[in-house]
């Protein structure tokens, strides 16, 4: 009975209006989480104090600090592992809360040696964001890239969840990284033995999280990885924000270009006041990665695309009109990158919002295909569909 009575309370938040704080604007697309819509976060001022208030809460319960610190202090210490370099004074804490100023000096609770996270098996065909293209689901790249001539059915993905994070990202679908005390230390001698004792493992897909904060041992493991196995396919792929160091972020694409995995960006927003909104950081860096990656590696393996983009439909802040910029960014790049827009359902402080509407996926999915020649939608069974072509069928016949 209680679970029952918890279930029509959130069900009552996800239908009822909220009222932004600024305009006083109503609407059921507005997330308590912020207090605010989206035209305020973008044109207003005011909206500072409620982006620092949402991001300040939803962290203070996991001991990490907003915003990125920058110490000023003579004994502060700087980590550039990731690009909010964040400077901490003598006893703070990085964004990510893995690194730290200790004594005057940097701490770490990783290395290239010893990461946190919790690996595991998971069968091809994954619901990976790139599935709709990669070796593993469809051949792609066969026999150099891929074991099968068609989708990899017997063979593994070892997805990597990294503990930690550069965002904050107030509708996380994956917001338990923040737990770092439950985290597993895994040493990369024990990463290897991984791979050494199953011969099925056919890619690597580094998330989490996100593993910018963890570079150093991904890039190390990588490396071992298709140095000791030379004669398997193992494909090194990157699920992340994009918000890297540029040198670590290139030698990743050095590592997926040869292996041939696939770097997926999740560009979250295009707007940056609206991204320090939603993730608590810019999107400066994520943008000038992908354009970096895209433009330098692309044409190097074309059957194969190194990079592609995910964008979740935040319903009321990530719309068309949002995704519409994105989709002209990547298609100056190069029309031909994959994009996937990903079907939002609420989690997180995020979880007052409803599941994106069906008018609000179609419209950005219509939007994207005219900029772009490859433009996918995952997550469709939340909108009532089991089948791609059905999806497209109902979109190919809506009218807004």
């Amino acid at each position: 009975m209680k679970m029952f009575w918890r279930y029509i309370i959130d069900l009552g938040k996800l239908s009822s209006e909220k009222v932004c704080k600024i305009c006083g604007k109503k609407s059921k697309y507005i997330s308590e989480s912020l207090g605010i819509c989206k035209e305020c976060i973008i044109n207003n001022s005011n909206a500072e104090k409620y982006i620092y208030r949402a991001h300040s809460r939803a962290r203070s319960k996991f001991r990490l600090p907003y915003p990125p610190p920058k110490s000023d202090s003579p004994n502060s210490v700087t980590c550039n592992i990731c690009e909010n370099r964040c400077k901490m004074g003598i006893g703070e804490k990085g964004f990510c809360g893995l690194r730290s100023n200790i004594d005057g000096k940097l701490h770490s609770i990783i290395s290239a040696n010893v990461s946190l996270m919790y690996p595991y098996l998971d069968p091809h065909i994954t619901n990976c964001v790139a599935s709709w293209f990669c070796p593993a689901s469809t051949g792609l790249g066969y026999p150099d890239y891929a074991y099968k001539d068609g989708p990899e059915y017997g063979y593994y993905n070892l997805a990597i969840f990294f503990y930690g994070c550069n965002f904050d990202c107030l509708f996380c679908q994956n917001w338990t990284h923040k737990s770092l005390n439950e985290a597993k230390k895994v040493t990369i001698d024990e990463f290897i033995d991984i791979i050494r004792k199953n011969h099925r493992i056919s890619c690597i897909c580094y998330f989490g999280g996100s593993p910018e904060p963890h570079l150093p041992f991904a890039i190390k493991a990588s490396e071992l990885v298709l140095k000791e196995f030379p004669d398997r396919i193992i494909r090194i792929c990157f699920e992340w924000n994009g918000s890297g160091n540029i040198h670590l972020v290139d030698k990743a694409g050095e590592l997926a270009l040869k292996s041939g995995g696939i770097i997926k960006f999740d560009l979250k927003a295009f707007d940056e006041r609206l991204h320090i909104a939603l993730t608590g950081v810019s999107n400066k860096a994520s943008l000038r990665n992908f354009e970096y990656l895209a433009k330098k590696y692309y044409d190097k393996r074309p059957e194969i695309p190194i990079v592609t983009a995910s964008t979740l439909l935040v319903p009321g802040y990530v719309d068309e009109n949002e995704v519409e910029k994105i989709a002209k960014f990547i298609s100056n790049i190069n029309p031909d990158i994959p994009y996937s827009l990903l079907i939002f359902h609420p989690d997180f402080i995020m979880n007052d919002l409803p599941i994106t509407p069906i008018e609000s996926v179609i419209r950005a999915y219509k939007i994207s295909k005219e900029y772009l020649t490859r433009v996918h939608v995952g997550n469709i069974h939340l909108i009532g569909f089991h089948r791609y072509e059905d999806f497209e069928r109902y979109a190919s016949t809506f009218k807004s």
